[in-house]
């Protein structure tokens, strides 16, 4: 969906009473993680709530995205065509595209403990979206509408904790899809910048060549003209000679 971000609550630091888990915090396993060891051991441990009812999650998800932000139903593929959000709610457009992201999710928390593996993985997802009139700050308006849908899911076991849990956690792999697509609209703009470079070399080598035989015919035809005065001189010569 350089972009930075500066808007967003800073919850990756916890401080003070916001930290539930203050006097029991533990060092993260891996500093790209902003996460507690006690804190990821929460959030794949609530997830499992989710797994087992994600094509509905999502469903729910993508339905209070819209609601609140309707005007981004015609960047998605096949919704378009809808113009009851009711309509849409059976369809097999939402549900593909609701799986699809859901088990994007779910990927990356499954995976939490490789790291490298999580960020690769949200980073080629982030580079698919790299057209150019993506804005990749939207992914941002998804969340609200994620943790209301995990809220709806998961009901009492849906805790001020797990809670705090789920936005650092969302909040993560938004700013690692972000990565993801600034490093490939700057490969785009890169390889754009190359071939525009190649083909002015090439064009240039083309003009090169060009006046090379340019130069050369005109060295070709100054020696037919050096010629035929030195035959004419020498006719002349001959000529006199009679």
């Amino acid at each position: 969906m350089g972009c930075t971000v500066s808007t967003k609550p800073d919850l990756y630091s916890q401080n003070g009473d916001a930290d539930p888990y203050k006097k029991k915090k533990v060092a993260p396993v891996d500093s790209r993680l902003p996460l507690t060891a006690r804190q990821k051991f929460q959030i794949t441990k609530s997830w499992k709530g989710i797994a087992r009812n994600m094509e509905n999650t999502g469903k729910s998800m993508f339905m209070r995205l819209f609601q609140s932000n309707i005007e981004l139903k015609n960047m998605f593929t096949g919704f378009e065509e809808f113009d009851d959000l009711e309509d849409m709610r059976e369809s097999q457009q939402l549900e593909n595209h609701a799986s699809l992201v859901m088990y994007t999710i779910d990927e990356a928390i499954a995976s939490i403990d490789d790291i490298d593996f999580v960020v690769e993985l949200l980073g080629k997802i982030g580079r698919t979206h790299t057209r150019t009139d993506f804005n990749p700050q939207l992914f941002w308006r998804i969340e609200q509408p994620f943790l209301s849908a995990v809220k709806e899911t998961l009901e009492d076991r849906y805790t001020k904790n797990i809670e705090e849990i789920y936005k650092i956690t969302f909040r993560f792999i938004v700013d690692a899809l972000i990565d993801g697509v600034v490093a490939g609209v700057n490969e785009r703009k890169a390889e754009a910048e190359a071939e525009a470079e190649a083909k002015a070399e090439a064009e240039d080598e083309q003009d090169n060549e060009m006046m090379k035989k340019t130069m050369h015919n005109g060295d070709k035809e100054d020696n037919c003209i050096e010629s035929s005065k030195q035959k004419d001189i020498t006719v002349i010569a001959s000529t006199k000679q009679r």
